[in-house]
Parts: structure tokens; C-alpha cells; sequence
């Protein structure tokens, strides 16, 4: 079993990785705008003044933006309860759907901030906002919205993570919001398994190593499938993630995707093909630090990860 994880030390001087177009970070500003009553600037300067008729309020979710809208009202206050929220938060929502969780979430806090890509629900987040006036809504793509803009800063999240988007919206926000100490999360139960897996599973991979280098990972519950509108195929499961030191730093993060990018390969293989670090050195690294030089990535502990970055030179 591996040892536990102790909170990792980013240097503040990051040595970036080789110019390989594998490992560029890009930013994409995307359009997106802020809201209060459902209120919003469009890009081509139209504004809407008024949400659309209570006959057209009612929408059918839909698939493609993983929209499966949680009917159950019991569950819905477990769910504001398990956040275990102190009037002092800042909340995030991302997917705020119909405003069921919107509604329990905002008595709880100081402010919540809800992500909406679908604008045919602003009739029903409209109506959530004038309940609460420490609501905002920002209308866009949860995956290009500049989150470090949201003010005041979210300190935790607490969300029904739309399924087609929930992996890389919780690393995001594990990356881009330090600030956020807590997430109360819904995702669907393959995605929770993969997220609490341990070294040497199937389902271990690059999320798992970098959401527990940041935090711990609790299952909270498990929630039938039936509790939704539409029923989606999967069960799904609430997480608890609970920040304990800072997300590693961007290079870090290329290196552990790099890693489970060729999953039968070695590691030393992986990154090489990645436009990392050459193959002898990886090894090298490796052995240095005792560790079998043909290891796959499965068999790195997250605190691996990061002391061979380390070895590498790579902060």
C-alpha cells in the first residue's frame, strides 16, 4: 500500500517542459457574461430584459450537454446538508439546470456564482434570482469561462456536474481556483471510481494522480439513477473532495497526462512520444528513486509522479 501523501512544495521557478506541441498550454477566452434575474449583454449588443412565458419555462434537458436534472427533493436537501456550507462561502455551481440545488445552496451562503451554458433555462434561474439576491448567473461554457475572474472568489464548489464535462471541470477548478477548499460534487459513480482509485487499478489514471495530489477524496453517497430527469444509463455518486495542498504545477500535470497517454508502454516510453524527457533519462530517474525503470503509470503512487518530475527537473 502506499504511503500517504504528504501536501507537495511547488517551486515558484517552473523550468517548462520541451517546446513540443503535446505540451503547450492554451487558453481560450470563449464568450461568456454575468447576469443577475437572467439578465445579459449578448455579443452583438442585443439584451434581454425579461425571462421567456412560464408555458415555455419547462424544458426537456438535453443530452448533449449532460444535462440530467436531479428530481429528487430529498436528495436535493442531503445534498445542501453534505456541503456542510458556512454563511461565510463563496459557492460555485456549475450547471445550474432548473435552480433546485441553486435554490438550497444560496440561503447557505455569503454568494454563489451558477455556470449555465443552456440559455433556454433562464426563465427558471430567473426566478431562483430574484429569491436570492446574493445570486449571479454567468451564461457560457463552464470549460472557457475565466473562472480566476468570478468575484468575490468561490472557496468552495457544490455542484450536479453535467456528465459530459465533469472530469475536466472538477480538475479546472482543482487548478485554476486555490482558493476553493472544498467540493461537494455529483458526478457519475465510474467517474467517482476513477477518482478515488488507488495505484495499480484498472481504473487508475491521470485524474486520479492529480485530484489526490490536491485533496482528499470521499464517497459520500451513492444515488440511483432513477432519482434524475432523464434517466441517464449510470448510476451515479456524490464526492467530497477536501484540499489539502495546492494543484501541481502545469508542467507536472502535462508529465502525469503524458504518463497514462500510452498505458501499455513504459513510462519512460510514454514521455518520449509525449516530446518529453528522452527515454534513458526517464529510466534513469526512475531508478534513482528505486523504482522499477520499466514501470508503467499505473504503478506510480501520485507521490511518484511527483519526485520524478522532481528528478527531471521539471517544477
Amino acid at each position: 500500500m502506499a504511503s500517504p501523501i504528504s501536501p507537495p512544495t511547488w517551486s515558484r521557478s517552473r523550468k517548462r517542459w520541451p517546446p513540443s506541441a503535446a505540451f503547450r498550454t492554451t487558453s481560450s477566452s470563449g464568450s461568456w457574461r454575468r447576469t443577475r434575474l437572467g439578465r445579459s449583454n449578448g455579443e452583438h449588443g442585443r439584451q434581454e430584459t425579461r425571462p421567456p412565458p412560464e408555458s415555455q419555462t419547462r424544458r426537456r434537458p438535453v443530452v448533449r450537454f449532460g444535462q440530467n436534472f436531479l428530481a429528487d427533493t430529498n436528495l436535493l436537501d442531503a445534498i445542501a446538508r453534505d456541503a456542510d456550507l458556512d454563511p461565510r462561502d463563496v459557492a460555485l455551481e456549475v450547471g445550474g439546470g432548473e435552480g433546485a440545488l441553486s435554490d438550497r445552496v444560496a440561503p447557505r451562503v455569503a454568494h454563489l456564482h451558477v455556470i449555465e451554458f443552456d440559455r433556454r433555462l433562464a426563465g427558471e434561474l430567473g426566478a431562483i434570482c430574484a429569491r436570492h439576491p446574493n445570486l449571479s448567473v454567468v451564461w457560457g461554457d463552464a470549460m472557457r469561462v475565466d473562472l480566476e475572474s468570478l468575484q468575490p472568489a468561490p472557496t468552495v464548489v457544490v455542484s450536479n456536474l453535467p456528465y459530459s464535462i465533469a472530469t475536466p471541470v472538477l480538475l479546472r477548478t482543482v487548478a485554476e481556483l486555490p482558493e476553493v477548499a472544498a467540493w461537494t460534487v455529483m458526478v457519475q459513480r465510474e467517474i467517482a471510481d476513477r477518482l478515488r482509485a488507488r495505484q495499480g487499478s484498472r481504473t487508475y489514471g491521470a485524474p486520479s494522480v492529480l485530484v489526490q495530489l490536491a485533496c482528499d477524496v470521499e464517497l459520500v453517497r451513492t444515488v440511483n439513477r432513477a432519482v434524475f430527469r432523464p434517466r441517464p444509463r449510470v448510476d451515479s455518486a456524490l464526492l467530497r473532495l477536501t484540499r489539502r495542498a495546492p494543484a501541481p504545477p502545469p508542467a507536472v500535470a502535462r508529465l502525469v497526462r503524458a504518463a497514462f497517454a500510452h498505458r501499455r508502454k513504459p513510462i519512460a516510453g510514454s514521455l518520449e512520444l509525449a516530446g518529453g524527457p528522452s527515454r534513458s533519462a526517464v529510466r534513469a530517474a526512475l531508478g534513482d528513486l528505486g523504482l522499477d525503470e520499466g514501470a508503467r503509470a499505473e504503478a506510480l503512487s501520485p507521490a511518484d509522479f511527483v519526485l520524478v518530475a522532481e528528478r527531471l527537473g521539471i517544477h
